[in-house]
């Protein structure tokens, strides 16, 4: 039977109707005692929801200590009905509790987690339980079935407001929902009609469709109602989900509820505030419970009058902010059409959907571009909530936050992008801190040093998400403030990393983070792997890191003195070795060599050490000097020499054509031409003697062995620049009008006038700031 002291209040969660029709209905009732679908495990910091420093959007956040990343999320905004319950009891000191089943026995392995009370109640009930590899997300939801074949009862339990939309004539249950209940005012009476028509709902529903999880649940809530009732309070409100409001309003007997509860396995949780964001309460999140337009809610609750006019007014404010015409006419114009429109559709008061039909005929002129500006800013936003210093944390959480004060690099849900120059302390102190969160696996900033600015720059894109909380919580493990937790992870990482490679690059990562107690350990891991590693591919990979280091790590004034010494050792042994681990390459060998040798040049060229590049074109024209390696790499050889000026162009074009002579191998020639040209198109066009080599070489080819080598050619030839490709094309249409014998007998003819060309040099010299006569 009804009990005359329990009231029940059925909501959907984060809505403004819903929030305002509680409030109204919780001044009616004025209740001794609320209990809140939520969880028990945070009860203890339920008082700082009242904290004046306390701004929503918000999320309880509870998790394992133990394996922080098992964790789950409690999304607050201030038009919550939740929030307007807690915050009406805590205002009126009114005794306010969590009933649903503690997420102590939800976080137990391996159980999946239940949805938390931020879920409606017409969501899948379906959730992953977060990985300690993975983000906890607010709620991970499995896709929909497929409705042609679900079964009619699983459909009704998916989304009971379906049900009832359809009935009214609607295809969309967010639609109903909205023109029913969050875009009126408010409405005491909204919560009996929920009820009755849940009520009605469950009714048809037979009980195996019910899952576990969902039964336990509201045993739990049950319990809790009862302990309450035992206590004496004579008024108490029950705000909870919808679809669990009949199941509270006429209870079965307590040993049901008990024996549904008994022997539950429990963990140890904790619980704290977080900052969200209106971004994270979207569908498009993966919310189970999310809401199209946390922006428009926001302004339906903070909008008493004027509703419509106040809307298009922030439109056009935004619009012109990005400089787009917009007038008052505009705005005028806009109300009236949003006004119409509902006029037409039957409706009392436009809604979001006329407000942007008007938006986009009168604002937009029909174009995607402002209309996906008014969805990001205004209609879903993305307001950061803010939490009080008082918030239970970990230590390392308090100094991650003394560190965003000190340094003034609040935490924003929009991306914010940061150039910093490193000279100046502060700005280091900030690129320090970025990059130990980033080891850490915190990654706030996405960091990139700025091109054609030197080694003192570096460009951040910042944006902070809610989940980086539960990153910094399960990094506490290393240590109590950000430098000791990187030190203490950066060490680890050192004793557990197996290849050269990988340290390197970890060295790269603790030079830029600044961690002094971290790099002794690691430079002397780093030379016992050089001294012990026999591959040379390995030691190849481990150079440019290393390069990387010496030209950017001078900025941070670390003493790089170990690490030069290193990089002159693996040099060394790179190039003495390098002739070895060239011979005998297969096809994919060869590919995976060339990527290599690349990346070891370009090492070698960013040190611009005089004796390294010496060791290095020695190298290399051995290689060159080889008859039994790979084309690939033997032209590649020869070309970064010619690059370098080591072989001056007559040689390189006597190279060329030993290389392309009759009685060189089709395939190997072929190998070797693109080797030497790979990504180098300009220096056909402007060196006679390699285009007639190469010209000469393309002639000779029979058809056959022709057809056979055209796609390495084609290959080789889309590595050139669009422009350049054209240039080749027209020259071998105009054919060879004078060219030199490869061997080197002469120079071609170009047919340049001397005195002609004499006559732009004091230009040139102008242009180029060259003194001369």
């Amino acid at each position: 039977m009804p009990d005359d002291s329990l009231h029940i209040f059925g909501v959907r969660h984060h809505g403004p109707g819903s929030a305002r029709s509680l409030r109204v209905a919780l001044e009616a009732l004025k209740p001794d005692c609320v209990l809140v679908e939520g969880p028990p495990d945070a009860d203890e910091v339920l008082p700082l929801l009242a904290h004046k420093e306390m701004k929503p959007p918000v999320a309880l956040l509870v998790y394992r200590p133990d394996r922080p990343r098992q964790a789950v999320y409690y999304p607050f905004a201030v038009f919550s009905p939740e929030w307007q319950a807690i915050h009406y009891a805590l205002g009126r000191k009114i005794p306010v509790r969590f009933m649903d089943l503690p997420q102590a026995y939800r976080l137990i392995d391996p159980e999946p987690l239940a949805l938390p009370a931020g879920v409606p109640e017409e969501a899948p009930k379906e959730q992953e339980a977060p990985t300690e590899t993975s983000p906890a997300p607010a709620v991970v939801v499995a896709p929909s079935p497929d409705q042609s074949e679900e079964d009619p009862n699983k459909a009704l339990r998916r989304d009971p407001l379906g049900a009832l939309a359809k009935a009214a004539g609607y295809d969309d249950s967010e639609r109903w929902w909205e023109h029913m209940v969050e875009e009126r005012l408010e409405s005491a009476d909204l919560f009996a009609a929920i009820l009755e028509a849940m009520t009605a709902l469950r009714e048809q529903l037979p009980a195996s469709v019910e899952e576990p999880e969902d039964l336990r649940r509201e045993a739990h809530m049950r319990q809790t109602i009862r302990a309450a009732q035992k206590e004496g309070f004579e008024r108490i409100a029950v705000v909870c989900g919808a679809w669990h409001a009949p199941v509270l309003a006429n209870m079965p007997p307590a040993k049901d509820d008990a024996a549904l509860l008994k022997g539950l396995a429990k963990a140890k949780v904790s619980a704290t505030w977080v900052p969200w964001t209106y971004g994270r309460l979207t569908f498009a999140s993966g919310y189970g419970a999310g809401i199209r337009s946390p922006g428009w809610y926001h302004h339906l609750w903070t909008s008493r009058d004027k509703v419509v006019v106040r809307w298009m007014t922030r439109v056009a404010r935004l619009l012109r902010e990005q400089d787009l015409d917009c007038s008052s006419a505009h705005v005028i114009e806009s109300v009236r059409l949003a006004e119409t429109l509902a006029a037409l559709r039957g409706r009392p008061l436009p809604g979001l959907a006329e407000l942007n039909e008007a938006s986009r005929a009168i604002f937009c002129f029909d174009s995607d571009s402002p209309m996906r500006l008014i969805a990001q800013k205004l209609i879903v936003g993305e307001t950061l909530g803010e939490v009080p210093e008082e918030t239970p944390a970990v230590p390392l959480q308090q100094d991650v936050q003394r560190e965003q004060k000190r340094l003034r690099l609040p935490p924003e849900a929009l991306e914010k992008v940061l150039e910093l120059d490193l000279r100046k302390e502060g700005d280091l102190d900030r690129s320090r801190l970025l990059h130990r969160l980033g080891l850490l696996g915190v990654p706030w900033g996405e960091g990139q040093r700025a091109t054609g600015k030197g080694t003192f720059k570096e460009h951040w894109r910042l944006r902070w998400q809610p989940e980086l909380a539960v990153a910094v919580i399960e990094a506490a493990v290393w240590g109590n403030t950000v430098l000791d937790a990187a030190t203490a992870f950066a060490r680890d990482a050192a004793d557990k990393a197996t290849e050269l490679p990988s340290l390197t690059k970890l060295l790269e990562i603790v030079l830029l983070a600044d961690l002094p107690a971290a790099i002794d350990h690691l430079m002397d891991r780093l030379q016992a792997a050089a001294a012990m590693a026999a591959d040379m591919g390995h030691l190849m990979d481990a150079l440019p890191s290393l390069a990387t280091v010496l030209r950017y790590g001078n900025v941070r004034k670390t003493d790089l003195g170990a690490v030069q010494h290193v990089v002159d050792g693996l040099v060394a042994r790179v190039c003495v070795g390098l002739g070895a681990a060239t011979a005998s390459l297969n096809d994919d060998a060869a590919g995976a060599m060339f990527a290599r040798i690349m990346a070891t040049h370009g090492a070698i060229t960013l040190l611009q050490n005089p004796q390294h590049v010496e060791q290095w074109q020695e190298a290399l024209a051995r290689l060159a000097d080889a008859d039994n390696l790979h084309g690939l790499i033997a032209g590649r050889a020869t070309w970064l020499l010619h690059d370098a000026g080591a072989f001056p162009p007559e040689e390189s074009a006597r190279r060329m054509g030993l290389a392309l002579s009759p009685a060189q191998e089709p395939a190997r020639a072929a190998a070797w031409i693109d080797g030497f040209l790979r990504g180098s198109g300009l220096l056909l066009i402007h060196d006679d003697k390699l285009w007639g080599a190469l010209d000469r070489w393309v002639s000779g080819l029979a058809g056959e062995t022709f057809t056979d080598l055209l796609p390495l050619l084609r290959r080789t030839f889309s590595t050139f620049e669009k422009p350049s490709r054209r240039m080749m094309g027209e020259r071998a249409k105009r054919g060879m009008t004078a060219v030199s014998d490869p061997a080197g007998d002469g120079p071609a003819s170009d047919d340049i006038d001397p005195r002609r060309a004499e006559l732009v040099l004091p230009v040139l010299r102008q242009i180029l700031g060259v003194e001369g006569e």
